[in-house]
């Protein structure tokens, strides 16, 4: 039997990727979440409700240096997803932004030091550690932008820029987890995540905008646009991820202390305007929306270079953007309890 942590796992990829792990009953699943995030608690309703017998929920706070390291003693693998995860929260709270973040990495990092020194740790990073990439150029086409120079996306190469209180503490968790490789010889692996979205997802004005563009469109409701939707992300579907999470587990020996961007890539690459209408096309509903100001640290351009995950694993995205968002719209549709909001 293998154990295996998943902290946030009520959040939509910890869901997902239990929902996953769950399906092999040579695993032990413990989610390990505080379900201080909106819409979690109907998340961990559902998977308490599947009857796993090899699956625990412990509710417990990445702050808890004490149950952290009851939680993982003796664990096989630890998939740390756990965070504070909006731009606009660290720049109203920057200090909650960083004890949750970048302190709640290190105690769970030290917890799995004395207990399970051995267990393979995956840290969720972001690219927002490259900051808002404003040294590199762009140009501006009728309803995105591209790059100038990075043909193939932005490479784990590209200089480090944590810029906004969620940059720099996801930033300093992401360099902890390297470091306890090299320092404490553990098998630990970044990957820092472009556009994740998928089943789950209770997505806001603050996180999660492709799944908040689809909430919206089918409840009739407007949406705000931060900058002028021309920015542009490559977008990857939560099980492409998984799959992803999966195959360093099992390759952990010779991945261990490596750092990788994952992402859709160039071919699954959307602007906020042109994934606004691939949702009116599949759902046939016209969304209206509206502007504001361009938030901190926001990148005109973010494409993951994925050639590094590639070459260590072999993995790359299978799931096109077009696909991806079809069967998000067809299970929020299949869905409406998840979420509060009904047409309007």
């Amino acid at each position: 039997m293998r154990k295996i942590i998943i902290t946030g796992g009520a959040g939509f990829i910890g869901t997902n990727l239990a929902l996953d792990l769950l399906g092999n009953p040579d695993n032990v699943i413990v989610v390990y979440d505080n379900l201080s995030r909106k819409g979690v608690k109907s998340n961990i309703r559902f998977l308490l409700g599947q009857g796993f017998k090899n699956f625990q929920f412990i509710q417990g706070d990445i702050r808890d240096f004490n149950l952290l390291k009851q939680v993982v003693s003796g664990a096989d693998c630890v998939f740390h997803l756990a965070a504070q995860v909006a731009v606009t929260s660290s720049v109203d709270d920057p200090i909650n932004d960083f004890e949750t973040n970048a302190s709640g990495t290190l105690y769970l990092l030290e917890a799995c030091r004395k207990k399970a020194r051995n267990a393979f740790f995956l840290y969720a990073s972001t690219n927002k550690v490259y900051g808002d990439l404003s040294n590199l150029r762009i140009r501006k086409l009728k309803t995105r932008y591209a790059f100038i120079d990075k043909e193939n996306g932005i490479s784990e190469e590209q200089q480090l820029d944590f810029h906004s209180p969620y940059g720099c503490s996801k930033g300093s968790g992401d360099q902890y987890t390297r470091d306890y490789s090299r320092i404490y010889n553990m098998k630990t692996v970044v990957l820092r995540q472009s556009c994740i979205y998928g089943p789950f997802q209770h997505g806001n004005v603050d996180q999660g905008w492709i799944a908040h563009f689809v909430i919206c469109a089918l409840s009739g409701r407007g949406i705000t646009i931060y900058g002028d939707g021309k920015q542009v992300r490559d977008i990857l579907c939560v099980y492409d991820l998984i799959r992803a999470y999966k195959t360093l587990f099992e390759k952990a020996e010779v991945c261990s202390g490596s750092i990788f961007n994952i992402g859709g890539g160039k071919q699954n690459s959307f602007s906020l305007l042109e994934i606004i209408e691939i949702i009116e096309r599949i759902t046939g509903e016209k969304i209206k929306y509206s502007f504001d100001r361009w938030r901190p640290g926001d990148q005109k351009v973010f494409i993951s270079d994925n050639a590094s995950i590639k070459k260590a694993t072999g993995w790359e995205p299978e799931i096109s953007g077009f696909k991806g968002v079809e069967y998000l719209i067809n299970w929020v549709r299949e869905n409406p309890g998840f979420f509060s909001q009904g047409k309007k």
